[in-house]
């Protein structure tokens, strides 16, 4: 079945444009964005507007509690049941979002590693809790030494998914890398685009919409969030912007530190996706925001799908 990739950097008009080609071509929207996955930050992910929603089928947004550590292979199982619905119902589906590693496993396949039970997580971040991430690199150094050499002391969360997948399956993450699993679309069968706007002005239009945010109940969901006191290494709880403003709500800093961090990490993280998409998925087309609407009529009509 064909697809429609649109990927782009955070800010870029990713969503407003896939909203006006699923009009157009009776599409169905699915989220490639491994935050507005979450329920519980609708706002500070930019997921789309419930009137938006309304207005053509959105899958896969917001469908995840914040307690879930949900990954990427979490999404390809979900992307299959949306898929086949798609196919049923006869619709294109308009796969949208900014995470690199979720169109890639869309494309490319996925790394077979095998679920790791709650016992072995728990133990290791509570390790880490306990002695901190050198702690656990040396530990790593020990049972995986060619990964560990590969990771920094102090990455938190690559060392600790690193020693949870040795101790729990007896292997190295490297190992399980190496036999992945199938696409489920493969290339030729998509049209993929990725947003490239103007760093500059990007930057300004990311730097504006956090504040925006903040009025618009980013704080609020925030506050929610930190009540339930969860894992801080669980991916919604380092969503940008959310260890700074919890910081913030509990007194450690002010309103207006807590927006620059927020701004900052958001700007590094659109940078990254710059670069991510140029070396992983060069089979993605580089088009400025206000060509792709033309960009994608005509390789939707070469294509035979408008």
């Amino acid at each position: 079945m064909k697809a429609v990739l649109i990927a782009g950097p955070t800010a870029s008009g990713k969503s407003a444009l896939a909203l006006d080609l699923a009009c157009a071509i009776d599409g169905t929207v699915i989220n490639t964005d491994s935050m507005q996955v979450y329920r519980d930050l609708r706002v500070l992910t930019a997921r789309p507007a419930p009137e938006d929603e309304v207005q053509a089928p959105h899958r896969l947004y917001g469908h995840a509690d914040a307690a879930v550590n949900y990954s990427a292979g979490m999404w390809v199982n979900d992307a299959v049941t949306v898929l086949y619905e798609a196919r049923e119902a006869g619709r294109v589906p308009i796969f949208i979002g900014g995470s690199g590693l979720y169109f890639k496993a869309l494309t490319r396949g996925l790394s077979a590693v095998p679920p790791i039970p709650a016992r072995v997580r728990d133990d290791v971040r509570a390790r880490l809790a306990q002695g901190g991430p050198e702690a656990l690199h040396r530990e790593l150094s020990l049972r995986d030494p060619m990964l560990a050499l590969k990771l920094k002391p102090r990455d938190r969360v690559r060392i600790a998914r690193a020693l949870e997948v040795v101790e729990a399956t007896g292997r190295s993450l490297t190992d399980w890398h190496r036999e992945g699993l199938p696409p489920l679309l493969p290339p030729e069968g998509t049209v993929a685009v990725f947003l490239a706007p103007d760093r500059a002005e990007l930057y300004g239009r990311i730097d504006a919409r956090f504040q925006a945010m903040l009025g618009q109940g980013a704080l609020d969901e925030v506050a929610v969030l930190a009540a339930r006191k969860l894992d801080p290494l669980l991916p919604a709880m380092k969503a940008h912007g959310v260890p700074a403003l919890i910081k913030f709500l509990a007194g450690e800093i002010g309103r207006d530190e807590a927006m620059a961090i927020g701004q900052t990490d958001t700007r590094h993280y659109a940078k990254r996706q710059f670069t991510w998409f140029r070396h992983q998925l060069p089979e993605f087309q580089w088009v400025a925001p206000h060509e792709a609407r033309g960009w994608l009529a005509n390789a939707l009509s070469l294509r035979g799908l408008n």
